[in-house]
């Protein structure tokens, strides 16, 4: 059967895509090998960021109910049950993966449930017989390395497995440095867990501006979380002893390692040579790889890990296969960070612009002095802008809040316009609102802020 374009993968780069191109007219079948979905919504995006919801409400209800006037309870009786947790998750994925399904069938998109071989650049083998179409996608997303280590199988668990039902211990250990490796470490953290991050190299949150990370680590340390830097990624020096890790001087307690490693392209079958660098597909400015009608989107590229990118990603493919060329500006889509505070980033760091020798200028405004945050009792965080001092123009721009990944949505409106800091200035916010730190921050690269 011929197609206008056949999409390997249904993850937010895959689904978006194959929704987008029914939308416009293109004939559009969708491969995938496992779940609807992908690993966002399956056991990434949306069932971690539903469990840490309910660890939230845990610490709130335990630790800040009483302070907010709420009595008739015993503290002592509060406990948080992990498989409650993963089965409210499970229902949401159900509801959203029902969704897409339906999206699916409404815009004409033909689901292939099979794994998919590229035979040509034209043509791809799944379920048993040949499709083609003018244009391939493969959007088969990324996969954690594995460790390889003398470590005991069983103490090891992948992320792919770990919103199941299970005990959960008191001791854990998560092996990363991204943003879901801080996550998770939180999330346990905050359920009253003994927890440890080993992070393979200097630096939590590689892509963010050190000023975030370094924040975000004193954070970390500061609720109890061991961290310990620069360990090898597959822990060849760790011996399992007396349910401990132990190398060298370092000993931490261990039932549970969770693996949340560096990720890698899932690059799928071919009969024809398609680029990889660095176990990544390599692609051009509009994400074609070196066969011109094959495109690469989402994790599978290595340009980014978040799944509003991949989306974005599947948009730009479906508009260029459409005739309609734009550039991608990396820069103007937010990163974001579950954590509590939240944590969002958008546009240059500071040491970006620094080696691009621009004059510029930092204005930081904190929780401390917001009135919404005060009542809500989560007043930890600010709001922070760099712009240049010839034009004000808005550079990037950080902020650790309840609700940063929501806030960062206006920062990328503003920054999508080229605003400056004038506007952000001159820009009223309801009060009271958290948001407010914008205007706040905005004023103090003008002039001076308001309430500080």
């Amino acid at each position: 059967m011929n197609y206008d374009v056949i999409i390997i993968g249904s993850g937010p780069a895959g689904y978006v895509a194959a929704i987008r191109a029914g939308q416009v007219g293109l004939k559009t079948a969708i491969i995938e090998k496992d779940k609807v979905g992908g690993m966002c919504l399956n056991w990434g995006c949306i069932p971690s960021k539903s469990v840490i919801e309910s660890a939230k409400l845990y610490k709130k209800i335990k630790h800040e109910a009483s302070s907010f006037g709420i009595t008739g309870f015993d503290e002592k009786n509060i406990g948080f049950d992990w498989n409650r947790s993963v089965k409210r998750a499970d229902s949401i994925v159900k509801k959203l993966t029902a969704g897409i399904n339906f999206l699916f069938k409404k815009n004409g998109v033909e689901l292939i449930i099979g794994t998919a071989k590229i035979i040509s650049e034209n043509t791809v083998w799944v379920d048993n017989r040949l499709i083609e179409a003018k244009n391939i996608i493969i959007a088969t997303g990324s996969d954690q390395e594995k460790i390889h280590s003398s470590l005991p199988d069983n103490l090891i668990v992948e992320i792919s497995q770990l919103f199941k039902d299970r005990q959960i211990p008191g001791n854990i250990v998560v092996l990363g440095q991204n943003t879901v490796a801080i996550e998770l470490v939180q999330f346990f953290n905050l359920i009253e867990k003994n927890v440890t991050l080993l992070v393979p190299g200097k630096k939590i949150m590689p892509m963010a501006d050190n000023y975030l990370s370094e924040y975000v680590k004193n954070l970390l340390l500061k609720s109890g979380i061991k961290i310990i830097f620069d360990v090898d990624p597959d822990l060849k020096n760790f011996e399992y002893t007396e349910g401990n890790l132990v190398s060298g001087e370092i000993k931490t307690p261990c039932e549970m390692l969770i693996n949340s490693r560096t990720r890698k392209g899932i690059i799928p079958e071919s009969d024809i040579n398609i680029n990889v660098e660095n176990g990544f597909i390599v692609t051009d400015e509009h994400l074609r790889t070196n066969i011109p009608s094959i495109f690469a989107i989402g994790d599978v590229n290595g340009k980014s890990y978040f799944a509003h990118i991949a989306s974005a990603e599947g948009l730009h493919v479906i508009n260029y296969i459409k005739g309609v060329e734009e550039k991608i500006n990396f820069k103007k889509y937010p990163l974001n960070m579950y954590t509590v505070p939240e944590v969002a980033q958008i546009g240059y760091t500071e040491n970006e612009i620094k080696e691009n020798g621009t004059d510029y200028k930092v204005s930081e405004f904190s929780l401390s002095a917001n009135g919404k945050a005060m009542t809500e009792g989560d007043n930890i965080g600010f709001g922070r802008l760099l712009s240049d001092n010839k034009y004000g123009e808005v550079l990037g721009v950080q902020i650790v809040a309840p609700h940063a990944t929501d806030m960062i949505a206006e920062a990328a409106a503003f920054m999508q316009v080229e605003s400056t800091v004038y506007d952000v200035a001159k820009t009223v916010h309801a009060h009271p609102t958290i948001s407010e730190i914008f205007m706040e921050a905005g004023l103090e690269a003008v002039d001076k802020a308001i309430h500080k």
